[in-house]
């Protein structure tokens, strides 16, 4: 390689945005996690003012992540941080919401330890509702490396954008992918494989809504897609395994595929 190309990649280097560390990212969210659930803490805080400890140092992490991005924010480290903090105790609830969602959805699901513990789709969902609350705060670039943290640990990948309402219940999960305009009411229940995605990715439509909503109480089961902006699947609807929506549907629908079982049989002569 010729000196000029190192030239150029120096000076790219000198000219780059300063990125928080995804090292002390990824360590934020874990012990934020251990606070809020003793299920994700391989330690026991001897006292209540060893957890408020804990959760102090933890949350100068927050402040130092935030401060590296001082110079994007349309508000200081501290106000972020101090609102996000306020937050919290309603994030916590809605989690409490969903992993009890989940026990009472799940046949195999013995406690709320194992969902918390175990779950990959309580994991992402907790991930999520922590990186939207920083979406919702302005904070640019964080959020979606939050997200692709659970995306990693998971194979659920969840925009930051997305807005999920409570009680929300993901079975299994592998290979969700929800986009960023996405709306989820309350009470519904996703499986596997499920897409909630755009029908067109042009560039100039960042601004519109390009994602389905899905009102309250509604079951989506393995490998559905379902796409567009003004796409609405009424509330109280079962949308069946391996379906293709491209348009609204009314309340209390169900809709499914007409697979090979429902053909009859021909007549081998």
């Amino acid at each position: 390689m010729n000196s000029q190309f190192f030239s150029d990649r120096y000076a790219a280097h000198q000219s780059a945005d300063e990125l928080p560390s995804p090292g002390l990212i990824d360590e934020w969210l874990a012990d934020l996690l251990q606070f809020l659930f003793p299920a994700y803490s391989s330690v026991r805080f001897p006292s209540e003012r060893a957890l408020r400890l804990h959760y102090r140092t933890n949350d100068l992490k927050l402040f130092t992540i935030l401060d590296t991005l001082n110079g994007q924010l349309t508000r200081t480290p501290e106000a972020i941080r101090s609102e996000f903090e306020e937050r919290l105790p309603s994030i916590y609830e809605a989690l409490d919401e969903d992993a009890n969602a989940i026990l009472a959805g799940d046949p195999a699901a013995r406690s709320l330890t194992e969902v918390i513990s175990t779950y990959p789709g309580f994991y992402a969902l907790a991930v999520h509702r922590v990186a939207h609350a920083l979406c919702q705060l302005g904070v640019p670039l964080v959020p979606r490396m939050l997200s692709e943290i659970a995306h990693r640990r998971t194979g659920i990948e969840i925009h930051p954008g997305a807005t999920i309402g409570r009680r929300f219940c993901i079975d299994h999960g592998t290979g969700i992918v929800f986009g960023e305009t996405v709306i989820i009411g309350d009470d519904v229940k996703v499986y596997q494989g499920v897409t909630l995605g755009a029908l067109s990715v042009r560039k100039d439509m960042a601004k519109t809504k390009r994602h389905p909503t899905i009102a309250d109480n509604v079951v989506i089961y393995a490998g559905a897609t379902i796409l567009g902006g003004d796409t609405i699947i009424g509330a109280g609807s079962i949308i069946g395994g391996n379906t293709w929506i491209v348009r609204s549907v009314p309340p209390n629908s169900r809709i499914y595929y007409k697979n090979l079982q429902d053909a009859k049989p021909q007549d081998p002569t």
